[in-house]
């Protein structure tokens, strides 16, 4: 098993002391910058938009991983590249030209994700893996960080991994909800490539460690 991809969640980051915190990212072992739209609508909870994102591409060397919960996300695919995205995940459960909407994504030159919320069956991808890099499967109901993992999601990983092998398509599986350190491994078992993961990145008492647990969570750590 290789070591898994680590986006920190800027939801959980210290906002008075933001450039401090997008530092200490760029010095970890992550490897992307989770970066959470919220628009009050979709979910109930309002968060940063376009000039948050501007200012944090000058402070932040990782990739910007943007995750997009909000209505008619198509409206802002092209500013948000413009910003400097790197992937950008739309939700399943707001897109209803799907199909068009990951091919906008593409021809801007990021990578296309597409969410899905915890209740949201993966058969709805079947007709558009080929237009997907990244599948984010939520963990929680999105809309607000801290929330405790749902264990089900588990075996909707699982079941994922195995559409992905049999129909040889090479897209990633992010997890976001409550991840740590408790469910990393199971999670990577199962067939999770990439870790979002907030408060327990923000929140421990050395986040550069905490960064370099999860990267190794499948692994016998020395202390």
């Amino acid at each position: 098993m290789t070591q898994p991809l680590i986006a920190p969640s800027l939801l959980a980051a210290d906002f008075a002391n933001l450039q401090r915190d997008l530092e200490l990212v760029n010095r970890s072992e992550a490897d992307y910058l989770h970066f959470d739209v919220m628009d009050g609508v979709f979910v109930p909870n309002i968060s940063f938009g376009f000039p948050l994102l501007e200012a944090v591409r000058k402070h932040c060397t990782k990739p910007v991983d943007v995750h997009l919960m909000i209505t008619d996300p198509d409206r802002y695919l092209d500013a948000f590249a413009e910003g400097g995205a790197s992937v950008i995940h739309v939700h399943y459960e707001a897109c209803p030209h799907l199909h068009r909407t990951l091919t906008r994504i593409r021809e801007l030159g990021c990578k296309a994700g597409v969410a899905l919320n915890p209740h949201t069956p993966i058969s709805g991808l079947v007709d558009v893996l080929e237009q997907i890099d990244v599948i984010l499967i939520m963990s929680v109901n999105p809309g607000f960080g801290g929330q405790s993992f749902i264990p089900h999601t588990l075996q909707k990983i699982a079941d994922l991994k195995q559409v992905l092998i049999a129909t040889q398509c090479p897209a990633l599986i992010e997890v976001d909800g409550g991840v740590s350190l408790a469910n990393a491994d199971a999670l990577l078992r199962a067939g999770t490539d990439m870790l979002v993961a907030g408060n327990s990145i923000f929140g421990a008492k050395d986040p550069l460690n905490a960064i370099h647990q999860l990267k190794n969570s499948h692994q016998p750590l020395v202390a």
